[in-house]
């Protein structure tokens, strides 16, 4: 009772406010700051008492305000009695600020089985001004049939609901023409517009017979006062049966205004007269409006019966709604299916930009019903092109298709689907008898149904005997463009490559193609097709435009009919030779060679055609009946979507039968050629030519791999002339289409050396491995001899993944032979796979033998991809086995396996002995143990043999599988143990064994699996690889047969062990000849970035030992693997006991380093130093330069420069004045430049100096890098220092001498859910800005385990790209220029974080080649944007300093929490990156963090997880890049769970800023009361949060109580939480348990929290229960701090600053309007003493004032000293800038810009209004708010198969006032979130204020936990405001984007 007589007297008392008039606002002065929500609007309906009132209809209304208009809004209720007679409805509407309403417009869909309303009147209030309050009147019928037929009505409005304003009559007279057939049947609508608006469109009918000849038509309409007219609409629909119409003139008598306008026209209204229009402007006076022409374009949607014949009109509203185009056919468009229809229309307004466009039909004709894709909108005057999205139907029942009939010359009917318009036609005729030919004169096409007549004239022979011999003829629909092409085959040269058959071509262009053409007639040779020949040809066609594709093949007849197709050149005649297109074969087509193809689609040069076409599987069932088989000549044609395929005969099967067509048997095929898209059905049949041609077909069954599709025509028909109908082809239409597995195609092409028997006679088998999985073991085989010396062979491999359509990056391949045939020996040169989905080419180097008795002896390889600039440069390199051998060895692991056979009697075996070494990731396969390293005869009693076995990424290695295969005299072996040594590891790992592998001997068993030995186990440091290279002199004598042996030796000493160059004798006696160069690869030790010196020599043994060394080159990886450096040491000496000094071993130091980099081109370039430019630039301050010693060191991630002194300025003789400063400095390359350090040495007599910034320029990479500073480096100055620090800076693009940062982007883009709405092509974002300012191109690459944008995906990305400022415009698009690389982009979303707004676009548009309209980029307009507030990000350098003591390091996962005076962040997770949070290192990240400076504390918290889980951190420096503010928390000790005293996982540490701590530690005192009711003492854990003024406390566990029964009735439970970091005052705290326990219900009487800094207490009342059972069934309660309520009230002070172009010296007045009413006039008194108001013054004022809530708007006057009306002048004006309120009491401010000239007025109603435009809400003010609130939240479901989820679903609501915390949404037995379901769930929860967003999500549970969530709306149930959040995403972790949350953002 007492609060509420203290609320009740609160109300009461009159406020103190102080008011600024200003400029600007001081940061210092902001505490919480918010842009002021959309306002809420009150929409009472008040239904009237008369019969039938009610509606059932659904009702909208769009209001119409000073500042605009709102979208049209629907008026939804939950009372199913809403709009019944003489009931009064209340509605809520959150939309756009309008400003003072001025009208409402309302009306119903005429829906429902009793659609008439009777509207009495409509109220609607500003719910943040509710003295606003707006009275419309109606008193009318809204119906069809009752009153004067309207249901659209505008309604004036009055705040006085007694001064009810008048509608205005208009007297309409319409006179119709006095000439022929002037009168129409149409309806005639008409729209007048006024200075103050427009009545909307009206249709004009009172009588059966309006609008006759000669007629005059008199009609009345109410509507609003128009003002002065300007013109009017009038048009018709073109209804009935004589729709034109002859317009005289129209009269409009002003009823209200006592005036008559006259609109002349005398123009008809006809499709068929004049001008063809149908509807017309006409201005005041009779001028027709003529004004700017605004280009219209209409697409309609590809989809079945998406065309119309209705009428369509459009309407086009401005930016505001307030001006509009009236309603517009559309005359003259075909709005046929996927048709784009352009317009011109001319309107007397400039309308652009547009807020909106409507769009609909008459629905008459047959075919009424149109699918919408889009309307484009271009206005030239503004230059603004605007999309609109529609992608719905205009239809009552969406289908209604139409057909063509084309009638030709001897009256035959054709039905055919709507070809669009034609232009040309093929004909032809079979030459099936003697007399064919045929001459034809020409053919007459006649499409019946729009009498369009196309004419197509031929006047030529179609015969083999007459003209061309061309049987095929195209004509023309269009002039002569028949063309003629050069077409020149080039036949191969290798042996037997001519051919006998008859060879066809067609070529297929952008339009159309030719047709298969019998190539008869060479213009350069009779014996046609010879080897080597080049055979001229002439094909005449209709252009094509450009030609992509020759489809050539033969009919394979003839004696010897195989071809060997070098390549073909099509040039069209008249164009240059240079212009001719070459398409390039070199295969065979031939049945028994290569693949056994006789036809091939061929592209041009530069692009693959295996790649570029695809395969169709065709497999062809013949029947099981007596008589089924066939010896015709089998025929097929495809017919897809996109295109369709010619006709191709099955000649040659991939299963290679023999004979096909045979009864009960399948024959397959494969058809390789274009894309054709979805197959819609085939044509098969035969010629019916042989002995038995007659043919029963079973079935067809098409498998295409590509599209993971497989297609099933059941046929069971006879295709015989004897048989059924007599019919031999058959059209087949699909009866099912199943998912396969989606396959891609790789163009797999192996090289074989060019040395002696490098060929094999084996088969050969490969292995692909990619991130994503694996191939199945490939067979590499086709009919050709494969594999010969210095062969090329090239596959089409189609392969499958186990997890996704694509095997990503491929990271290694594994290819051996199976050593059959006469010669299985195989050198194997190199193997290049082509990805072209990722326009990839992988170089797998071998450079090796896959042989038994070569090299290792190994038939299988492992082989690692290499980038193509280091292939490119091992190309130039002569017979060098191992030129990539390092690049190799980096990428591989080298596993030295060494074998110990037993000491027993017959342990040795002679049998061929294996192993495999299995991994966490893979195994190596059987690899055969050959080559011994140590002993030619192995596996011996007592003996150790080494073997090496390489591959690549096995992982973790788990055990090993060794055995043998049983054969030989002895094959019985007893293995001791096997030793596996992994140098590149630093691993050795031991497996015992002991046991006989032996099938006579122990268990019988001749393989085991055998585990290591933990305790045996070694590791050391991993070795790196070193590539040698060993010159040799060209002198007498120079060779050795020694073993050669080098030492490598690095800093201070640190040396490799002794390593000998060859393994064995054999190797020996094969390297260091004269004048040779070897190349060894070598394991060793690493001894750090320098090389010192090396050691080399030999051991004087074998033949000839003496060994003169010319030079040794060695060569390592850089440490990112992009590039080497190889350093030369020269010794030009004799290493001999008989030569020089005799010395056998010489020391070499190094005189040569040079640097190979691979540059961003990917090409290597050789760098013997980099050249960096650093520009110091010495800040334009006083005193800023300096004459002392400056010296610089730069640290890169490789190493660091040293120390370098900056001595010579290369543009100042005067270095480190008021200027710029340019040195040049050589050093080794760095890596990434991260840090500098700039000292000087204090000398000389004005040491001081300012440092503005440093910049780093690289010349090699082009690379720059900024170094902000800023500071003085001064003994005297600042903090003294003469040292500094600098980290990299964002960099700045310099453009026009200004200066651009360069800021992050996230995109997000979902891909359609059509067939073939996926690309693999790259993508991009072009973001533009002002002044033609933009990004460059953003390339949107996916990442590695992702090859495409998927269909219905949804990925994101970041990226950083030029700050343009305001966005404008943003153009996507993609580098595909191929039909297969089509992208349907369904929507587009942007966000900004430093400007703290997203944009998404609805897109919905395709970007292809050859669907929609043929572009593959777009731009979007930002006003086609949905644009919301997401709060303002800040970017900010994040340092993590790792503490310096042995294990500090750590990779567990770690966690990061900002507080700030102005809110704080989510927790954010801080990327490992695998090498970051390592001891004694400072990490560096660019981080996004909301703006909530000056920050207070940060909270750091890990998970335990991982390997290595505790850490020591040191500390966390943050550097906010926008104002170099630098922010250091300082921890020092561990977060671990052992190395502790006081075990914790996370910390909080306060903010030090300017060497000031933010914030001090203080102990909690935490007492508990637990009610005296029954049953209200828990069992349950207990956790609460403490939330106040600098944050909050995190989760405190309740757990240490003074009391050992926690939590018992009536007792007080007493917790210390001590060293905590005080929170300031206290606001609520968040308090819930677990509900275990045997009673876990709680009934919480109160929390009192004591603050030992503050010596405060805050108490938190609650008297609730927490128990499922009891009360509302929460187990968490927010409760707000008791102390709040009882604050003693102030007294408000306002002071006001005026930034003004016009001062006055007359007094000035404002009003507050505020959500609970208007205070009364202020006066601010001017005086000649005390001058106010004067230019640029800040003034200030104090008032009193009663409580009127948040303040919405102020009234701002102007009027004279001595009040007098004589004293008021009109041209005397008051600028005023801006005005800020404060409220004393709470210090909260308000902020008004108005930035307007205020008249002189002597009335005091005069004024003008400004809104809020923003508050910055005090601590004491929210804390006040937090009242408790029940939350009524409902979640749609979407309706889409599969829609609801099982999983538990949980949401948090983000306000203003902080977060609800994550809470469950569930209901005991119910089935919530199903498909298509609403769910209504209520939370009680402490006051949010104005909702930010939603957080939505599930823990992926259930069996099916997938989730499509269609929206979700909060209520507040005490305002009623409802806040609409739409999702329509799916919250699943295999579709969209993966993710099982989602945040959702509110749209108004």
């Amino acid at each position: 009772t007492v609060s509420v007589l203290k609320k009740t007297r609160w109300l009461e008392v009159d406020f103190l406010w102080e008011i600024k008039f200003c400029t600007s606002i001081d940061p210092s002065d902001l505490l919480t700051f918010f842009f002021v929500s959309p306002p809420v609007y009150e929409v009472v309906t008040v239904t009237g008492d008369v019969r039938g009132a009610g509606t059932d209809a659904n009702v909208f209304v769009i209001l119409f305000g000073e500042f605009g208009i709102t979208p049209k809004t629907h008026l939804t209720s939950k009372s199913r009695t809403a709009f019944e007679r003489s009931k009064t409805d209340v509605f809520r509407v959150k939309t756009n600020n309008v400003g003072a309403i001025k009208k409402i417009r309302i009306e119903h869909d005429n829906t429902g089985m009793n659609a008439s309303w009777y509207l009495d009147r409509v109220i609607v209030t500003d719910m943040n001004r509710p003295h606003l309050r707006f009275y419309f009147p109606c008193n009318n019928w809204m119906s069809k049939d009752d009153g004067d037929g309207l249901f659209v009505r505008d309604l004036v409005g009055s705040l006085n609901p007694m001064d009810v304003p008048k509608v205005n009559k208009y007297v309409v007279r319409v006179f119709t023409g006095d000439v022929s057939g002037s009168g129409t049947d149409a309806d005639v609508f008409i729209n007048i517009f006024g200075e103050n608006g427009d009545t909307g469109e009206r249709r004009l009918d009172n009588d059966k017979d309006n609008f006759e000849k000669g007629a005059e038509d008199k009609f009345t309409l109410d509507a609003p006062n128009l003002g002065k007219l300007r013109k009017i609409t009038i048009g018709h629909n073109n209804k009935g049966g004589s729709a034109g119409w002859f317009l005289a003139k129209v009269m409009i008598e002003d009823i209200g205004n006592k005036r008559v306008y006259e609109f002349p026209c005398g123009r008809w209204f006809a499709l068929d007269e004049d001008d063809g229009k149908i509807q017309r402007d006409i201005l005041v006076g009779g001028t027709e409006a003529t004004g700017i022409v605004y280009n219209v374009a209409v697409v309609t949607g590809d989809i079945r019966g998406a065309g119309t014949d209705s009428k369509i009109h459009i309407i086009m509203h401005g930016s505001k709604g307030l001006k509009n185009s009236g309603k517009i056919f559309l005359e003259g468009g075909e709005f046929e299916r996927a048709r784009t229809d352009l317009f011109n229309i001319e309107i007397a307004a400039l309308l652009s930009p547009l807020s909106r466009v409507s769009i609909g039909h008459d629905n008459a004709s047959v075919g009424a019903g149109w699918y919408c894709e889009k309307v484009v909108i271009y206005c030239p005057f503004t230059g603004i092109e605007q999309t609109f999205p529609c992608w719905k139907w205009l239809d009552e029942d969406e289908e209604n298709p139409w057909s063509l009939w084309i009638w030709t010359s001897d009256i035959k009917n054709i039905e055919l689907p709507d070809l669009g318009t034609f232009y040309k036609i093929r004909i032809w005729h079979e030459k099936r008898s003697p007399f064919a030919g045929w001459h034809l004169n020409k053919v007459t096409l006649l499409k019946t149904l729009t009498k369009e007549k196309y004419n197509f004239s031929c006047g030529r022979w179609l015969d083999i005997n007459e003209d061309d011999n061309e049987i095929i003829r195209e004509l023309a629909a269009e002039g002569p463009l028949v063309t003629e092409y050069q077409v020149t085959v080039y036949t191969g040269t290798v042996s037997g490559s001519g051919t006998d058959a008859n060879v066809f071509a067609c070529l297929i262009g952008d339009q159309g193609d030719t047709g298969d053409r019998i190539l008869y007639n060479c213009v350069n040779s009779m014996n046609k097709f010879e080897k080597g020949n080049a055979d001229e040809f002439i094909i005449e066609a209709v252009n094509l435009k450009q030609v992509r594709r020759v489809r050539i093949g033969h009919d394979g007849k003839g004696g010897s009919s195989g071809w060997y197709l070098d390549k073909v050149i099509v040039r069209e005649e008249g164009q240059p030779e240079s212009e001719a297109l070459e398409f390039p074969c070199n295969r065979w087509l031939d049945k028994n060679e290569d693949d056994g193809q006789i036809v091939r689609e061929l592209v041009p040069s530069g692009s693959s055609s295996m790649l570029k076409n695809i395969g169709y599987h065709i497999s062809v069932k013949t029947g099981d009946v007596p008589g089924a088989s066939s010896d015709s000549r089998v025929f097929i044609k495809l017919y897809g979507e996109r295109a369709d395929t010619s006709k191709e005969t099955l000649l040659v099967s991939d299963n290679d039968l023999g004979n096909y067509f045979e009864r009960g048997r399948i024959d397959i095929f494969t058809l390789d050629t274009m894309d054709i898209g979805k197959i819609n059905r085939l044509l098969i049949g035969h010629d019916n030519v042989g002995l038995r041609c007659g043919w029963f077909l079973a079935s067809i069954q098409i498998s295409i791999p590509v599209h993971g599709k497989l297609y099933i025509f059941p046929c069971n028909r006879w295709l015989d002339k004897d048989e059924a109908d007599g019919k031999v082809e058959v059209e087949v239409y699909p009866s099912e289409i199943l998912p396969i597995e989606k396959l891609i195609n790789y163009e797999v092409t192996v090289i074989t050396g060019d040395m002696r028997n490098a060929g094999t006679n084996a088969n050969v088998f490969m292995q692909m491995y990619g991130e994503t999985g694996k191939t199945e073991l490939l067979i590499l085989k086709n009919r050709s001899n494969n594999y010969e010396r210095g062969a090329t062979e090239t596959f089409k491999v189609d392969i499958f993944t186990v997890k996704a359509i694509n095997l990503g990056v491929l990271k290694k391949l594994r290819i051996r032979h199976d050593n059959t045939g006469s010669n299985p020996s195989w050198f194997l040169e190199i193997v290049e796979i082509i990805d072209r989905k990722e326009d990839i080419t992988y170089y797998f180097p071998c450079q090796r033998w896959l042989a038994v008795e070569e090299d290792d002896g190994q038939v299988c390889r492992e082989l690692v991809p290499v980038d193509e600039a280091f292939v490119k440069k091992g190309s130039g390199d002569e017979g060098s086995p191992a030129s990539l051998g390092l690049e190799q060895k980096a990428k591989s692991t080298t596993y030295i396996v060494t074998v110990k056979t037993g000491d027993k009697k017959h342990s040795g075996t002679d049998a061929n002995v294996f192993i495999i070494l299995y991994g966490t990731k893979d195994d190596t396969g059987t690899v055969g143990l050959k080559a011994s390293k140590t002993n030619k005869n192995k596996f011996e009693r007592g003996q150790i043999d080494v073997f090496t076995v390489e591959c690549v990424d096995l992982g973790d290695l788990k055990k090993i599988k060794i055995g043998h295969y049983n054969e030989g005299s002895s094959p019985g072996w007893f293995l001791e143990w096997v030793e596996i040594d992994a140098p590149s590891l630093g691993l050795c790992l031991k497996f015992p064994s002991g046991r006989w592998l032996d099938k006579s001997e122990d268990d019988g068993t001749i393989a085991r699996d055998i585990f290591p030995a933990e305790l045996q186990t070694r590791t050391y440091v991993p070795f790196v690889p070193y590539e040698v290279t060993v010159h040799t002199s060209d002198i007498f004598g120079a060779g050795t047969y020694a073993d050669v042996f080098v030492v490598l030796y690095g800093v201070d000493g640190v040396c490799t062990h002794q390593k000998s160059l060859c393994q064995n004798k054999r190797e020996r006696r094969m390297y260091f000849e004269r004048n040779s160069v070897d190349k060894f690869i070598v394991e060793l030790e690493d001894v750090g970035d320098t090389l010192e010196k090396i050691r080399i020599g030999h051991d004087n043994t074998g033949i000839n030992p003496g060994w003169h060394l010319d030079r040794v080159e060695i060569r390592r990886l850089l440490p990112n693997g992009k590039g080497s450096e190889t350093t030369t040491f020269p010794c030009e000496r004799w290493l001999a006991k008989s030569e020089e000094d005799g010395e056998i071993m010489r020391e070499l130091v190094p005189s040569d380093i040079f640097t190979e980099k691979l540059m961003k081109d990917g090409k290597l370039k050789q760098i013997e130093e980099e050249v960096d430019d650093i520009s110091v630039y010495t800040g334009d301050v006083y005193g800023a330069g300096t004459d002392a010693n400056v010296f610089l060191t730069i640290y890169g991630d490789m190493g660091d420069t040293g120390e370098r002194k900056l001595s010579k300025s290369e543009t100042n003789s005067n270095k480190f004045e008021r200027a710029q400063d340019i040195f040049k400095i050589e050093a080794v390359d760095l890596g990434n430049i991260f840090k500098i350090k700039i000292r000087h040495d204090n000398t000389m007599l004005s040491p001081d100096w300012y440092l503005e910034k440093v910049e780093i320029l690289n010349d090699t990479t082009e690379e720059e890098y900024v170094f902000q500073c800023e500071r003085w480096l001064s003994k005297k100055k600042e903090d003294g220092k003469i040292e500094r620090i600098l980290y990299e800076q964002p960099c700045l693009f310099h453009r026009n001498g200004l200066s651009f940062a360069v800021i992050p982007y996230h995109v997000i883009v979902t891909t359609g859910t059509e067939f073939d709405a996926s690309t693999d092509s790259r993508v991009y974002i072009i973001i533009m800005g002002p002044q033609k300012i933009q990004t460059s191109r953003l390339w949107l690459d996916l990442t590695e385990d992702k090859d495409e944008f998927a269909d219905g995906s949804v990925e994101k990305f970041s990226v950083m790209g030029l700050d343009v400022g305001e966005l404008k415009k943003v153009e996507v698009g993609h580098d595909g220029a191929t039909p297969e690389s089509c992208w349907l982009l369904d929507e587009l979303t942007i966000i900004v974080p430093t400007k703290g707004v997203m944009y998404t676009f609805v897109c919905r548009c395709w970007l292809a080649r050859d669907m929609g309209d043929g572009v593959t980029s777009r731009i979007f307009n930002i006003l086609d944007a949905d644009c919301v507030n997401i709060g303002l990000k800040v970017l900010y350098e994040v340092m993590v300093v790792t503490g310096d003591i042995s294990n500090a390091g750590t990779d567990t996962n770690i966690y990061m929490t900002l507080f700030g005076s102005n809110g704080n962040s989510e927790e954010m997770q801080l990327d490992k990156d695998g090498v970051r949070f390592e001891v004694a290192q400072q990490d560096t990240f660019t981080m996004e963090i909301p703006d909530i400076a000056p920050l207070r504390k940060m909270r750091i918290r890990i998970d335990g997880k991982g390997t290595r889980p505790d850490w020591f951190l040191e500390k966390i420096v943050m550097k906010n890049l926008s104002n170099q503010e630098v922010t250091t928390f300082t921890y020092s000790d561990w977060l671990s769970k052992t190395q502790c005293d006081s075990p914790t996982l996370e910390c909080e540490m306060p903010a030090v800023i300017n060497e000031e701590q933010m914030m001090e530690y203080t102990t909690y005192t935490i007492q508990v009361k637990t009610s005296d009711v029954g049953g209200a003492g828990t069992d349950a854990n207990v956790v609460l949060i403490i939330f106040g003024e600098n944050g909050d406390s995190g989760t405190l566990a309740l757990k240490q109580s003074n009391k050992s029964n926690k939590f018992e009735r009536n007792q007080m439970d007493i917790f210390e939480f001590s060293d905590i970091l005080s929170l300031g005052d206290l606001c609520k705290v968040r308090i819930w348990h677990d509900n275990k326990g045997m009673a876990p219900g709680w009934h919480l009487e109160y929390i009192d929290i004591q603050d030992s800094l503050m010596d405060k207490t805050f108490r938190f009342q609650c008297d609730r229960w927490m128990a499922k059972g009891e009360d509302d069934g929460q187990l968490i309660r927010e409760l707000a701090c008791a102390n709040n309520d009882i604050l003693e009230l102030k007294e408000r002070t306002c002071k006001s600053e005026t930034g003004c172009d016009a001062e006055t010296k007359e007094n000035v007045w404002v009003i507050l309007e505020g959500k609970m009413g208007r205070s009364k006039e202020f006066m601010m008194e001017n005086s000649s003493r005390k001058r106010k108001f004067t230019r640029g013054a800040t003034d200030k004022f104090q008032f009193s004032s009663k409580n009127v809530g948040d303040i919405a708007a102020i009234c701002v006057g102007h009027c004279p000293k001595d009040g007098k009306k004589s004293s008021a002048k009109a041209d005397v004006y008051w600028h005023v800038q801006e005005i800020v309120i404060t409220e004393m009491e709470l210090c909260n401010k308000y902020y008004f810009n108005c930035n307007a000239k205020i008249p002189l007025r002597f009335k005091r109603g005069d004024c003008k209004v400004f809104d809020c435009a923003k508050i910055i809400e005090s601590f004491a003010s929210k804390a006040r708010s937090l009242v408790p609130v029940k939350y009524e939240v409902i979640v749609v479901t979407g309706c889409e198969k599969g829609a609801g989820t099982d999983a538990n679903a949980f949401i948090t609501v983000f306000g203003v006032n902080g977060n609800s915390g994550k809470r469950a949404i569930k209901q005991k037995f119910r089935n919530l979130f199903e498909r298509g379901r609403t769910n209504r769930f209520y939370l009680e929860i402490l006051e949010l204020g104005e909702l930010r967003k939603v957080r939505l999500e599930h823990d992926n549970t259930g069996i099916a936990p997938g989730w499509l969530v269609e929206r979700v709306e909060v209520t507040h149930s005490a305002t009623g405001v409802t806040t609409i959040f739409p999702c329509g995403k799916w919250l699943d972790e295999k579709r969209g984007d993966f993710q099982c949350w989602r945040e959702l953002f509110p749209r108004y």
